[in-house]
């Protein structure tokens, strides 16, 4: 490309060779590397809209499964609270057969309170195991008395508790499978 014309010519004659060559080579390559440049932008654009695109699904993703753990838990919420409602009545069936176990039925009332006011999922597991006890205690006292026990209404609201209880159960495993 250079020849040795140049060393013979003026410093000023020389720089403008060198220049024009240096020129020149910088043309080829620009021409050279200007597609390149072009194809890694283009590159770095496609993996920044794949990265977006990741990261969507992956927040929808989220919100997802956030949604399914809310419902499992209001599942629940909705059995506990027909198991509370449920309650008063059994209490009032057993009152009129046993009416001097006073202390069980101040549990049981006492128990579904707490259940009904709580706030978080600790606080309502807790509450609710409670009440559990307590009921078991209230069927203890049903067990004592052969009326009670052929009491078409306690048979029904004892048949409907253990239906919500199996309920629960059921609820109980779909939220622990979703968390």
């Amino acid at each position: 490309i250079m020849s040795l014309k140049w060393l013979s010519a003026p410093t000023t004659a020389r720089q403008g060779v060198i220049a024009g060559e240096i020129g020149m080579a910088l043309a080829v390559i620009g021409t050279i590397i200007q597609p390149q440049v072009q194809y890694y932008q283009w590159i770095i654009i496609g993996l920044v809209v794949l990265l977006a695109i990741y990261l969507i699904a992956l927040y929808n993703g989220l919100v997802q499964k956030r949604n399914r753990v809310d419902n499992a838990w209001a599942q629940i919420e909705v059995q506990l609270k027909r198991r509370r409602d449920l309650i008063p009545n059994l209490v009032e069936t057993v009152k009129g057969y046993a009416a001097h176990e006073r202390g069980t039925f101040e549990a049981v009332t006492e128990a579904r309170a707490r259940a009904a006011g709580a706030q978080t999922v600790a606080e309502t597991a807790q509450a609710e195991g409670l009440l559990s006890q307590a009921l078991g205690r209230l069927f203890a006292v049903a067990e004592a008395y052969p009326d009670l026990k052929a009491s078409q209404n306690f048979l029904d609201l004892q048949a409907q508790l253990k239906d919500t209880e199996d309920k629960i159960a059921i609820s109980r495993q779909v939220y622990n499978d979703t968390v």
